[in-house]
């Protein structure tokens, strides 16, 4: 069967290959705005299936994903400019916050999804310590202006749930999504 990631991010593609190496990628086009008073663990999971049902491929399976950070009843997306992302940074300061991952499998008609919490603690930022980390190329395309991968890992304290959910696809899960449709490495 093929396999068909619709997304464009590079996380995506490296944390799929741990459990397909034969896939290809198809970058949706999506509108990914939350609506008025959508929840978090909601929009994850709409725009895990739009993303997934924008692909079409008879008798493939196609994989959509989406991660947004929460912190109480605020959703962190991607930031806008160097103050939003600053804004962002300074509100998951000494806190822990909620990254949620949400993923479609879909062949056909035929769609299953997961969302996958996982709880986030950050140790107290400086200002300078969130200034000299915009200062790098990493935040900008990531949900809550970080990346728990990379440098943005020395300000997380403590983690509960999948690591691999923060980066952006949670890999046991999207292995028994994919077993579902008898794909991977346990067919």
């Amino acid at each position: 069967m093929q396999i068909i990631l619709a997304s464009g991010s590079p996380r995506r593609r490296t944390l799929l290959e741990f459990l397909e190496p034969n896939f290809t990628c198809v970058e949706p086009n999506v509108d990914e705005s939350r609506t008025v008073g959508e929840a978090p663990k909601d929009y994850v999971m709409r725009l895990a299936v739009m993303k997934a049902s924008a692909v079409d491929a008879k008798g493939a399976l196609i994989l959509g994903a989406d991660t947004t950070v929460a912190v109480d009843d605020t959703v962190l997306g991607k930031p806008d400019d160097r103050e939003d992302a600053t804004r962002m940074l300074s509100l998951l300061s000494g806190r822990s916050h909620c990254v949620m991952t949400g993923v479609a499998a879909r062949c056909d008609d035929v769609v299953e999804v997961c969302v996958v919490s996982t709880s986030v603690t950050f140790a107290q930022l400086s200002a300078r310590g969130i200034a000299r980390y915009l200062d790098t190329a990493e935040p900008w395309d990531k949900a809550g202006a970080y990346a728990i991968q990379g440098r943005g890992g020395v300000f997380v304290q403590s983690i509960e749930g999948s690591f691999s959910s923060v980066v952006g696809l949670p890999l046991a899960e999207t292995k028994a999504l994919m077993a579902n449709f008898g794909v991977g490495l346990d067919r």
